[in-house]
């Protein structure tokens, strides 16, 4: 599984791209996406997707659904 950014709550503040582990997240033009293929949720790393931690906006940041 992977996570994905909610662009219609995104603030493009930016916070979860340094967190993120994988370097899964990019921005441009103020717009943030979490690459799919290379996101790993955290998993064995952290006990929560950093992203997610990080996140100031709740529900921004979600899981893709399966």
């Amino acid at each position: 599984m992977a996570m994905k950014i909610n662009g219609d709550l995104c603030t493009a503040c930016g916070d979860c791209e340094p967190e993120c582990p994988t370097a899964s997240i990019s921005g441009k033009k103020g717009v943030f996406k979490i690459n799919a293929a290379e996101c790993t949720e955290c998993d064995g790393e952290y006990d929560k997707p950093q992203c997610v931690k990080i996140c100031p906006i709740k529900g921004c940041i979600t899981q893709i659904a399966a």
